[in-house]
């Protein structure tokens, strides 16, 4: 007879599963769970099966390169503010993923980063080459209805050794280096992969010198480079420095910060006071704590407020520029940086826009009971069926799908009523990817640390 197999051994008893954490289901996790289905709302290209806002179809599958996000109410690829989107996002997750993960967010914030560094990296077309835009702003503004239904031209607009951007490319490299910190643990090829493309863009940055909205005359209508590029130069070698932790990077940042200064804002455009708040985190030295200090003090109590407590910066995007501060001056406080504690206004200004006001009005849409009903945002704009034109634009009636978590513009004043809800205004009333970001680290810092 066959010898009797050797029986298998017992198997160690399953360790009791570790209980579920209940999800933080406050106001600032919330918000976070909002802001999260917007940038979903946003999404170019094949979207995945698990996507949850359920309105939005695939579109725009002939751009030469498929994905990345819409900007705004529109359907323009703009990659400078989309880079410093992700930045500025991926800083929220880097420095305070227990905001994400208390919130049970962490697996959608990671989808919604690499929703956009995976585009960045299939737009780096060479060592020294890299597609900045696709679609050409005054074709895309003049149509009005659904990203599926779009048959213009979009033409594509990149950046080269003869036509440099030192802006775009340190920009983007800041955003990839960044995912790569969020990415090292759960998914290490990756970010790899987020790194070394972060470098060649560095390198590109810094060996060829432009000015991207030179390169691409069409951004320089709506988002030109008004600071230069020594700010994302310097930018970018912080973030560098922080994935890497190559000195090299460090000396780089600490050069190029000493003409940077305290900019009064921190914004798409201008990231010199990040640069001097992240610098001082990193070093200790002084001279970036006084200047991180200076700016927190300056911008939080010094600057015009409206009669609710809202810093007014710039009638542009007002309450991407009040959180955007927010944040970073949060996060200063937290490290320990500032001598004057300013944090209190910092917070004040996530709960501003969170209904905490005498309006009782929430900038957040979908957050609380009253919030805009008519931004200037097309596909949100169009009924499920059916015409979508300029007809549906001009009508006075709410949005037909909830553009739940987007962050409008805001009061064009430091006075709480200069604020419209209206499809027309889009001071007021658009939304664009760089509105969130800030916000979304904000209120990310706030779940962690309360």
């Amino acid at each position: 007879p066959e010898p009797e197999p050797e029986p298998e051994p017992e198997p160690e008893p399953e360790p009791e599963p570790e209980p579920e954490p209940e999800c933080d289901n406050g106001k600032y996790a919330k918000a976070i769970h909002l802001s999260l289905l917007f940038y979903e709302a946003q999404r170019s290209g094949k979207l995945p099966a698990n996507q949850r806002v359920k309105w939005r179809k695939d579109s725009a599958l002939d751009d030469e390169i498929p994905g990345g996000y819409y900007d705004a109410g529109d359907y323009v690829k703009f990659g400078f503010p989309m880079a410093a989107t992700i930045t500025m996002a991926g800083w929220g997750g880097v420095d305070y993923k227990k905001g994400f993960v208390k919130a049970c967010e962490w697996e959608n914030y990671k989808s919604m980063i690499k929703w956009a560094t995976d585009y960045f990296i299939a737009a780096h077309t060479g060592p020294n080459e890299f597609v900045g835009q696709i679609g050409k702003g005054d074709i895309d503004h003049a149509y009005w209805g659904r990203p599926e239904d779009m048959r213009m031209h979009r033409p594509v607009y990149r950046i080269t050794a003869q036509r440099p951007g030192s802006d775009l490319a340190a920009e983007t490299a800041a955003a990839l280096a960044a995912a790569s910190l969020i990415f090292k643990k759960d998914n290490p090829s990756y970010a790899a992969k987020c790194l070394k493309h972060a470098k060649e863009l560095y390198n590109f940055a810094d060996k060829y010198r432009g000015v991207y909205s030179n390169s691409i005359p069409d951004a320089a209508i709506y988002y030109k480079s008004w600071s230069g590029y020594n700010d994302e130069l310097a930018w970018g070698a912080v973030w560098l420095y922080r994935a890497t932790q190559n000195k090299m990077y460090l000396n780089k940042a600490e050069q190029l910060s000493n003409s940077l200064g305290s900019p009064e804002e921190l914004s798409w455009d201008n990231k010199g006071s990040g640069v001097q708040v992240l610098l001082a985190a990193i070093t200790g030295k002084q001279v970036y704590k006084d200047r991180a200090n200076q700016f927190c003090t300056t911008v939080l109590t010094q600057k015009p407020k409206t009669q609710d407590g809202l810093v007014f910066i710039q009638q542009w995007g007002s309450l991407r520029h009040a959180s955007n501060v927010a944040f970073a001056c949060l996060f200063a406080h937290d490290k320990g940086l500032l001598a004057n504690d300013v944090s209190a206004q910092a917070k004040r200004q996530i709960d501003y826009i969170l209904g905490d006001n005498s309006k009782k009005f929430s900038f957040l849409i979908g957050y609380g009971d009253r919030y805009p009903l008519k931004p200037h945002h097309r596909s949100s704009s169009c009924p499920l069926t059916g015409t979508c034109d300029w007809n549906t634009s001009n009508s006075q009636a709410p949005n037909p799908q909830i553009l739940k978590g987007a962050l409008v513009g805001g009061p064009k004043s430091a006075d709480d009523n200069s604020y419209v809800d209206s499809r027309q205004d889009y001071v007021t009333n658009e939304v664009t990817t760089d509105y969130n970001a800030g916000f979304q680290s904000a209120a990310a810092f706030l779940v962690a640390t309360q």
